[in-house]
């Protein structure tokens, strides 16, 4: 404990377990660049190549599940380090696969790297994070994901731009950056994933996991805490938050940016994700370092507020009767990014890692983050037929009133927790 007093020191171990979103960022956006040329080359129908978008998703969903259990057992560093190996597994299986049968195991074998570090990392953080400085801090991870998120899209910009797709050389090598430039973009996942692999050795096991270790006689104990009625309710109401972020179109963006662009008329349509890319990471920063001033709820209700008259500009881009130039559409939808970033996407880490009680913070944040990713599968799975059945109109405009739940949730029954200490808000929820 007293090691982790040393402020930079303190920032060091953030940054270290933060390592684990880029991570999560790379591997939940590069899919993105790749969809077209694997379901060309596998020859895949629209089940399939669902499947294939959606199957990291599965992975995800196992993850989180066992996550909290493994945390909470092995501890929080061995746990990282179970999610480090996931990733390499993934990138290099995912470069060198034969078949898409084995494509698919090894994408949800990094999704399951995704599920654990996205319980795992912001749990550290928040653990070894003095209470003036736990928000700032968390949101390190956050901004992990959006550099992940751009520099996926940087790479497979690239890669693409690179490649020869004539190219007949049936070298591994050839392949992975001319005609099956896929493997390519997933397997430089494993670059990131090698620097966080090798400092995880370097952080200590979190202090206040190992002062818990030493209460907790077994996982009964935290099913029996987790039914206490405060505890009870601050669960259900993070899962709650969890889930409904993913209805308000943060993931349909990111995910299918390029089909949005495309139908609204853009010819570069990944050049405009690229935007997308550095507009949700340069916001993170300014959200990091505003987040412990402003407040965890000012800070929602002012970018839902943005989030709702970007949604319903952007839906009203899309009606047949209305003729807006491609600049009305990307100076909105750029703002949906920044409204987003600088709130729900920033705060939503930081108050689930810090909202429940030592003992059962693990087991908790697990149930909260399978909400998170159940919302997200259903989003990536729904957003297609959304803008087919919808139209993309009505598609944003169910979007924005989406917001509506979040922001009554946020006022009616989240605490606002900058600069209170882990234990005073478990105080709330126990006398709630």
């Amino acid at each position: 404990m007293a090691q982790t007093e040393h402020p930079g020191y303190i920032l060091f171990l953030s940054c270290v377990a933060a390592l684990g979103g880029i991570l999560f960022g790379y591997d939940t956006a590069v899919i993105s660049g790749t969809t077209d040329i694997v379901s060309q080359q596998f020859r895949l129908g629209e089940l399939a190549t669902g499947w294939y978008v959606g199957c990291a998703l599965i992975g995800s969903i196992i993850g989180v599940l066992v996550a909290g259990v493994l945390s909470d057992f092995l501890g929080r560093k061995k746990t990282m380090l179970i999610a480090a190996l996931m990733f390499s597994i993934s990138a290099i299986g995912c470069a060198v696969c034969q078949g898409f049968t084995d494509l698919v195991i090894y994408r949800m074998i990094g999704g399951f790297g995704i599920g654990v570090v996205s319980i795992v990392s912001p749990i550290y953080i928040s653990e070894v994070a003095p209470a003036e400085k736990r928000g700032t801090l968390v949101s390190l991870y956050q901004l992990a994901i959006t550099v992940g998120f751009l520099l996926a899209y940087l790479m497979n910009y690239l890669v693409l731009k690179g490649a020869d797709t004539s190219a007949t050389d049936p070298s591994l090598g050839s392949r992975m950056f001319n005609n099956e430039y896929w493997r390519g973009m997933l397997g430089y996942e494993t670059l990131p994933d090698l620097l966080f692999l090798v400092l995880i050795f370097f952080i200590p096991e979190s202090p206040r996991w190992l002062a818990v270790r030493g209460e907790r006689k077994d996982n009964s104990e935290e099913w029996k805490a987790l039914r206490e009625p405060g505890i009870l309710l601050a669960v259900i109401v993070g899962a709650c938050i969890a889930i409904l972020g993913q209805f308000m179109g943060v993931n349909a963006v990111l995910y299918y940016g390029p089909t949005i662009f495309k139908d609204a008329g853009f010819e570069d349509p990944l050049f405009s994700t690229i935007l997308v890319g550095v507009v949700n990471m340069l916001t993170t920063v300014i959200a990091l370092l505003i987040i412990d001033k402003v407040g965890r709820k000012q800070l929602v209700w002012w970018g839902v507020g943005g989030m709702i008259l970007c949604l319903l500009m952007i839906g009203i881009y899309f009606l047949p009767a209305i003729h807006l130039p491609t600049g009305f559409m990307l100076v909105f939808f750029l703002l949906y990014v920044f409204c987003t970033a600088i709130s729900i996407s920033a705060v939503v880490f930081v108050l689930l890692s810090e909202m429940y009680p030592n003992q059962v913070r693990g087991l908790a944040m697990s149930i909260a983050g399978f909400a998170l990713w159940v919302g997200t599968y259903l989003i990536g799975q729904l957003t297609p037929w959304m803008l087919k059945n919808l139209t993309p109109a009505g598609t944003f405009f169910l979007f924005a009133f989406m917001c509506l739940p979040y922001l009554f949730i946020m006022w009616k029954y989240i605490p606002e927790t900058t600069g209170k200490t882990l234990e005073e808000i478990e105080s709330y929820w126990k006398n709630r």
